[in-house]
């Protein structure tokens, strides 16, 4: 069997708008994560390491921040002169242009500009998930089971409602239902899709022919495929989250505390980033320290328990922090009490304040303010 060409496109445009403040001034994909790594530095990372070499990023939503961080790819090996890193923003002036309603209304967008690059696969990721994968297992599901999409699926113990739903038998979806207030099942879509490329383009383009409009891949794409065509599933039986609330963006960082998280600096698989390089963080003779993560160029000379402070921050002395995350250039002033809360980007907390409390996740913005 032939090695297939494939092209992965990450889907990188939508605002955030369930992480609250913290995607107010920068686009969800790169909202700090683990202390000193950006979330599309996962999806980046596991094409890495699956040499996948033709990777497209899709903007829309704060697209600067975006591209500060790419720096052409180099992070990742993609910066090619043949293949390589591509950002695709909003444009004008031809077909697919203005703003996209959705991730599969993105794709549309963006059919024309696949279609001349013609690859056989189309693997669509999004950018605001933990998890570590080889794609081109899923390529191998894929050609073995001869479907026209394979589905990398996960047995979540959260929520399911907030996510796509699926039924399955012996390896191929049955059934589908997109955030359904009552799932019938607890196996949900972890937003990883592998078309084939001519199927998803025909597909795309009849449905919007037929309905005048496309939005999220749960409304009408997938629906449509898992009625009419072979749609396979790929059980991730690993690590995987989606961080597309507060809720389960303090999950992820309490369960890499806890030794049960991600695993970043896997040696055989690491995550890699363009994180600027610091200074080690600094540790005051004041400082009390227990089960936390301290990035690189932090100050600390007060209490941390169970939390990660994130780099150029400082935590002066005779402030406490419990099971926290603390972004990047943060001050929590001496007197602060911070628990059970995430702190935006350049926050500073007073002697005054008192945040959170156990088992309520509390979200701080860049200005000092509860969410």
């Amino acid at each position: 069997m032939k090695t297939p060409s494939i092209l992965a496109i990450i889907l990188a445009g939508g605002s955030g708008g369930r992480l609250g403040s913290l995607t107010d001034r920068k686009a969800k994909p790169v909202v700090p994560v683990g202390g000193t790594y950006r979330l599309i530095d996962i999806p980046l990372s596991n094409l890495h390491h699956s040499h996948i070499s033709d990777v497209w990023v899709v903007e829309q939503y704060q697209p600067k921040s975006i591209n500060d961080h790419l720096a052409n790819g180099r992070p990742w090996d993609l910066d090619r002169t043949n293949g390589g890193l591509r950002v695709l923003p909003p444009f004008e002036g031809e077909h697919g242009e203005g703003f996209a309603e959705g991730n599969a209304d993105g794709l549309y967008r963006q059919a024309e500009f696949i279609r001349e690059f013609a690859p056989d696969l189309v693997l669509v990721l999004s950018a605001d998930h933990l998890y570590q994968l080889d794609y081109r297992d899923v390529v191998k599901t894929h050609q073995d089971t001869g479907a026209v999409l394979t589905m990398v699926t996960k047995q979540y113990d959260g929520d399911a409602s907030q996510h796509g739903v699926l039924e399955s038998a012996d390896g191929l979806v049955t059934g589908f239902e997109y955030k359904p207030e009552k799932p019938q099942t607890d196996i949900v879509a972890a937003e990883i899709f592998l078309y084939s490329a001519d199927v998803l383009l025909d597909t795309l383009q009849e449905l919007h022919e037929r309905e005048g409009q496309l939005e999220d891949y749960g409304d009408q794409l997938i629906p449509y495929l898992v009625e009419h065509s072979t749609v396979a599933e790929h059980r991730l039986d690993t690590y995987w989250l989606d961080l597309g609330t507060p809720e389960n963006y303090h999950r992820a960082h309490m369960d890499l505390l806890d030794g049960h998280g991600l695993p970043f600096d896997d040696p055989h698989w690491p995550i890699l980033s363009a994180s600027p390089r610091r200074l080690p963080a600094f540790v005051g003779e004041s400082a009390r320290i227990g089960s936390s993560l301290i990035s690189p160029g932090a100050r600390v000379e007060g209490t941390v328990t169970h939390s990660v402070i994130g780099p150029d921050a400082v935590v002066e002395e005779g402030a406490v922090v419990v099971d926290s995350v603390v972004l990047d250039q943060v001050k929590i002033s001496s007197g602060a009490q911070v628990r059970s809360t995430i702190v935006d980007t350049a926050a500073v907390l007073p002697a005054g304040f008192r945040g959170g409390e156990p088992g309520v996740v509390t979200v701080v913005d860049s200005d000092g303010a509860s969410d």
